[in-house]
């Protein structure tokens, strides 16, 4: 199995980082995405995966760094890429949820990583909340890139576009959430092989975990619970969810 989004470089796991990556690979995690979202975080997955290899950093300009300096952490990334091995752009996109004040903000930096993205030959990790409409039309300018669609929460339909515009559904946690009614849909009806899992953790922790703190090990409660929902073999969803990451990612 490979985790596609992790955040293990966050301060909840600073006390027992050795502990995740054991407990991970007991769990059969042989490949961690480490990605990166603003300046430090990308700094710190760069770090971390210099001391551990089983992960693979990505860098990115989250939505919600997103403000009149958009421009300037933009060229921060640029630079920050040109002098490190990323396996990514990303996780950038854009978020409504919250706050709208840098709406146009968010576009414009989103639009400058799809660009970014497409020079580098890299793949492009998409955050994606409340934002289905603008995130769809920008993607869609950009013709050729290829990418995924992290955590994906927004209808069964707009997830056949995206696919049609070359990027992966990734699922997470809520999958495994009694009353997600959407996830499950798309963990049955999507075609297995643009499928991914991930478990963004320290977020989102699926059943029997929510609440508390997520790690890379429970990315195999998603995988178990994708294959009961199509009604295949654990195997089976673990192998093809790998081989997608691997080509995806070119890991």
């Amino acid at each position: 199995m490979i985790d596609t989004h992790s955040h293990l470089f966050e301060d909840e796991f600073k006390d027992d980082i050795d502990n995740c990556i054991t407990r991970a690979k007991e769990a059969g995690i042989e490949k961690i995405m480490l990605v990166g979202f603003s300046y430090d975080t990308n700094r710190k997955a760069q770090e971390l995966a210099k001391k551990y290899d089983i992960f693979y950093p990505t860098a990115g300009v989250h939505p919600e760094e997103a403000d009149k300096d958009y421009l300037n952490k933009f060229n921060e990334l640029k630079e920050f890429i040109e002098n490190n091995k990323v396996y990514a752009i990303g996780e950038c996109g854009l978020d409504y949820y919250w706050d709208i004040t840098y709406k146009e903000e968010q576009k414009e930096l989103l639009k400058l990583q799809c660009k970014l993205a497409k020079e580098k030959d890299l793949p492009i990790i998409i955050h994606m909340r409340e934002a289905t409409k603008d995130t769809y039309d920008i993607l869609k300018d950009y013709k050729g890139l290829r990418g995924v669609m992290h955590c994906y929460s927004g209808s069964y339909e707009m997830a056949k576009e995206f696919i049609k515009l070359g990027f992966y559904i990734s699922l997470g946690g809520p999958v495994t959430f009694k009353n997600a009614k959407e996830p499950k849909l798309i963990a049955k009806e999507i075609p297995l092989d643009k499928l991914l899992i991930e478990t963004d953790c320290p977020f989102l922790a699926p059943t029997p975990f929510r609440g508390k703190r997520n790690e890379s090990a429970y990315v195999k409660y998603v995988c178990e619970e994708i294959a009961n929902i199509r009604g295949i073999s654990f195997e089976e969803v673990d192998k093809i969810t790998t081989l997608n990451a691997i080509n995806l990612f070119k890991i």
